[in-house]
């Protein structure tokens, strides 16, 4: 197991925690008094079964652990108050609701609970990683200590409501509209708003955000390496992989993933190509997409070893990105990273990593027959020179190192340091 992975099975495993009562505990003492920068770090997008701002914390919380000279404090939702903590990091679990249209995420509505850490782990910069109650928690927190705010624009709002903006009905652009305005109210309570894409970039732009730092995100290059493909030559029966041409897919089960929309279309790309589609994950989508299952098509369920997910990277022919709004899509570059080549839609966050790298294809998501076409160019492509620019634009854009030195160079900078 690397590094990353025990930091995260640490932090993040509820199975690790005891259960208190946060409102009313006494609160452990300082961590690492004699650090230089804290962060305080709350979202309520972290799960049993969610994958990129999970993976996110947790590479910070290992970047943390290895400067004595940092320290942070996690507040996540939970089923029950719990404190854990490693080197330098602490995470309080906040007791909430699952969120009722996706369970996979909890609320986070301890508000008393939330200002009293604040007021007592006293954070240099506060980052906040999601948009529904959580905000409006620090925000209340902040009345009482004042620190600096940052907010990683992780999920992009307005398109969940209408992904295709003005092509939308009437009233899928006003509840955009809403949601608009929703935005910048958070933004403008925070004084930088963090991106990992100009696609989200110009979203809100376009909208009236200002503050944005762009800070594209990162890939555990030791983990996820091309070197896999070679390691184990049964990988794929132990995976439970087909013969013949794998495309991968790895994400939420979700409507707004096009996840649906991409094992429909399969159909007829396993027929004309004989290429079979492996979608790993868990979601809403998953009795659909398992009633989808057959020839061409095999449903994996989610896991939590990262050491699996980067075999599945390394052992398939190529990965594919259908959603045309992601805010950036680590998953894809974590097949990067492994040598992997990467069909994405032709916007959003993905088909930046792809242009950037030159280690694929783009396909229009709304055009009949254009993923068949992006399927048969993977096929017939050289995939091994593919990989090799996949990997080198890993190597050179996206080591973690490089991507927490700038974004503590953002707190530094809202410090005046």
């Amino acid at each position: 197991m690397t590094s990353g992975a025990l930091v995260e099975q640490r932090i993040f495993s509820s199975a690790a925690s005891t259960p208190i009562d946060i409102a009313g505990s006494p609160l452990p003492p300082p961590l690492r008094p004699d650090s230089t920068l804290g962060v305080l770090d709350i979202s309520e997008y972290v799960g049993d079964f969610t994958g990129g701002v999970r993976t996110y914390l947790a590479e910070k919380a290992r970047y943390v652990a290895r400067r004595p000279q940092l320290r942070q404090v996690l507040l996540i939702p939970g089923a029950h108050d719990a404190i854990v903590e490693s080197a330098g990091v602490r995470c309080y679990r906040l007791r909430g609701p699952a969120i009722p249209f996706n369970p996979a995420y909890r609320f986070m509505l301890a508000t008393r609970s939330t200002s009293r850490i604040v007021a007592h782990e006293r954070p240099d910069v506060i980052e906040v990683g999601s948009s529904y109650f959580a905000p409006w928690l620090i925000f209340r927190a902040r009345r009482q200590y004042q620190a600096p705010a940052v907010w990683f624009y992780h999920a992009n709002l307005p398109r969940l409501v209408a992904p295709r903006q003005d092509r939308e009905p009437a009233a899928r652009r006003a509840l955009a509209r809403i949601v608009g305005w929703y935005t910048r109210r958070i933004a403008a309570a925070v004084d930088r708003t963090i991106v990992a894409s100009d696609f989200a970039r110009r979203d809100l732009e376009r909208i009236g955000v200002t503050n944005v730092v762009h800070v594209p995100l990162g890939v555990d290059l030791d983990l996820f390496h091309p070197a896999r493909h070679a390691v184990d030559p049964a990988a794929r029966v132990r995976l439970g992989l087909p013969e013949g041409q794998v495309a991968l897919y790895v994400g939420r089960f979700a409507p707004e993933k096009h996840a649906g929309r991409l094992a429909a279309a399969w159909g007829e790309v396993y027929r004309r190509t004989g290429a079979t589609l492996v979608m790993v994950g868990e979601g809403s989508l998953r009795p659909r997409l398992e009633a989808l299952a057959g020839p061409g098509l095999v449903v994996l369920g989610y896991t939590r070893a990262r050491e699996t997910i980067a075999d599945l990277h390394a052992a398939a022919d190529f990965y594919v990105s259908p959603c045309p709004y992601e805010t950036f899509g680590l998953a894809a570059l974590e097949a990067l990273a492994s040598g992997t080549p990467v069909l994405s839609a032709d916007e959003g966050g993905v088909s930046e990593q792809v242009v950037r790298s030159g280690a694929g294809f783009l396909y229009h998501a709304d055009e009949p027959g254009a993923l068949l076409r992006g399927v048969e160019s993977m096929i017939s492509a050289d995939r091994a020179a593919l990989g090799r620019r996949a990997r080198a634009h890993a190597e050179r854009e996206h080591s973690w190192d490089r991507v927490f030195d700038r974004i503590f160079g953002v707190y530094e900078g809202l410090l005046g340091r």
